[in-house]
C-alpha cells in the first residue's frame, strides 16, 4: 500500500460525520477494506440502529490473541465557524491533516486498521491472531467496548493496544477511572408566601452538596503517576420561579478516580450519603450513575509496555516516555473479559483533540503504522504472551 492510499484511507474516514453516533458508516467502509481477503473473519455486534462495533481477525487462531482497539465515533465540531478547514473535509494542508477526529482518533483506527491489511497483503505469516475492535460510544461512555466484553470478544486476550492519540513518544499504561453521578431532589412547590406548605427541593439537594464535598475530601491518599481523587460538582439546577418554593432540583458531579480508591467504595459512600439524608423529613433524593468505568492500575515494567517503549524507541528513533493518563479509556471494560492481559495506550496524536481545526501530522500518522507492522511480530516473537 502506498502512502498515498495509506492517507486516503484516513481522508474517507474523516469525511464520515460519526458524531456520537453513525458508526455503522465507518464499520462499513473498514469492513469493505477487508472484504478482498476471505481468511479475516469479520463481524459486526449493533449497540443501536445505525451503531454498529466492528470486529476482525487474522492470523493464527491457535496462537495468542493480540487486541488492537480504536473507537469510531467522535465529538461534535462545536462551532464551525470558529474552524479554517471544514471539520469532516479531510484537507491536508503540508504536513497536515484536518478534520474531527484526526487526532482522537481515527489516525489511530486507520493505523491499526491498515497493519492488518498491509499483513493480508503481503501474506505475512503470524504466530498467533490480531483483532481489531472497533468501538462505538467511546466519547461518550465505552459502551461499545463493554457490549464487546459482554459479549466476549476481550476473552482471553494475550495484550492490548489502544491506539488513542497519546503521541507515539508516551507510552499510558494507567489511567483514572470516572464516576458521572446525578442526584435529584424532590420537594413539593407551593407559594413562596407560604414555604411551610411545601418542601423546598433545592434546600434538600444542598444539604447532599454540603456533605459530599468534605466526604469525598477525606480520602487523601495519591498515586504516584496519576494524583489524587478528583471530584467536581459541575451541573447544578432546579426551581422554576422566584415566588415559587422549588419541586424539583438536581446536581451533577464528575469524578476521576485512581486504584486506591475503587468504585463500588465509593458507590457504597455516595448511597450511604443519600441513605442518611433521606431519613431527615421532607427530604427525597435519588441517585443515579452514568457510564462509570473503573481505574486501569497497570505496571510500568509488565513486558507489553517495555516492548512498546522498545518498537517506539526503534522505529521512532526517540526516548519514548512511560507515562499515566487522567482520562478513562475503552481499556476499562476489555479488562473485564477473561483472562489477565495488560492494556497500553500508544497512538498518533496532536494536541487538538475535541479542538477547532484538529489535526495529525501525516508524517506521524504514517510512522504510526510503522510501529504498529513492527510492533505485531516482535509481540509473538517475544516472551510477552501474559495469559
Amino acid at each position: 500500500m502506498t502512502p498515498a492510499q495509506k492517507i486516503e484511507i484516513l481522508q474517507q474516514l474523516i469525511q464520515i460525520p460519526s458524531v456520537n453516533a453513525h458508526e455503522a458508516e465507518v464499520a462499513d467502509y473498514l469492513a469493505s477494506l477487508f472484504a478482498p481477503y476471505p481468511q479475516a473473519k469479520v463481524e459486526r455486534l449493533t449497540y443501536a440502529p445505525g451503531r454498529d462495533n466492528l470486529v476482525v481477525t487474522i492470523g493464527d487462531p491457535t496462537g495468542p490473541l493480540l487486541g488492537l482497539a480504536g473507537h469510531m465515533d467522535v465529538v461534535a465540531p462545536g462551532d464551525e465557524t470558529a474552524w479554517h478547514h471544514a471539520p469532516f473535509g479531510g484537507e491536508i494542508v503540508g504536513d497536515q491533516l484536518f478534520g474531527r477526529g484526526a487526532s482522537d482518533m481515527k489516525s489511530g483506527l486507520a493505523a491499526i486498521t491498515i497493519a492488518m491489511l498491509e499483513a493480508l497483503e503481503q501474506h505475512q505469516p503470524l504466530a498467533g491472531g490480531v483483532r481489531l475492535l472497533a468501538t462505538v460510544g467511546e466519547e461518550t461512555g465505552e459502551y461499545g467496548a463493554a457490549q464487546l466484553t459482554d459479549a466476549g470478544y476481550a476473552d482471553h486476550l494475550a495484550g492490548l493496544v489502544i491506539a488513542e492519540p497519546s503521541g507515539l513518544d508516551q507510552v499510558v499504561y494507567t489511567a483514572r477511572g470516572v464516576i458521572d453521578y446525578k442526584v435529584v431532589s424532590t420537594g413539593k412547590g407551593v407559594h413562596s408566601a407560604s414555604p411551610e406548605l411545601g418542601v423546598n427541593a433545592i434546600t434538600n439537594l444542598m444539604k447532599f452538596y454540603n456533605a459530599v464535598g468534605p466526604m469525598m475530601a477525606q480520602h487523601t491518599q495519591v498515586d504516584p503517576v496519576l494524583g489524587g481523587l478528583l471530584h467536581n460538582v459541575d451541573l447544578i439546577s432546579g426551581g422554576e420561579q422566584v415566588n415559587s418554593i422549588p419541586a424539583h432540583a438536581e446536581l451533577m458531579a464528575n469524578m476521576r478516580t485512581i486504584p486506591a480508591y475503587p468504585n463500588q467504595m465509593l458507590y457504597d459512600e455516595l448511597e450511604g450519603l443519600v441513605a442518611k439524608l433521606n431519613q431527615e423529613p421532607g427530604v427525597d433524593l435519588e441517585l443515579t450513575y452514568s457510564f462509570p468505568e473503573e481505574a486501569i492500575p497497570g505496571d510500568p515494567q509488565a513486558p507489553l509496555v517495555q516492548l512498546a517503549k522498545q518498537i517506539s524507541d526503534q522505529v521512532c528513533g526517540h526516548d519514548t516516555q512511560i507515562v499515566g493518563s487522567g482520562g478513562a479509556n475503552d481499556g476499562a471494560e476489555f479488562l473485564r473479559g477473561k483472562g489477565d492481559f495488560t492494556s497500553i495506550e500508544i497512538g498518533p496524536g496532536s494536541n487538538t483533540s475535541h479542538q477547532p481545526d484538529e489535526y495529525i501530522s501525516l508524517a506521524a500518522y504514517l510512522q504510526a503504522i510503522d510501529f504498529y507492522e513492527a510492533f505485531v511480530p516482535a509481540f509473538f516473537q517475544s516472551t510477552v504472551v501474559t495469559h
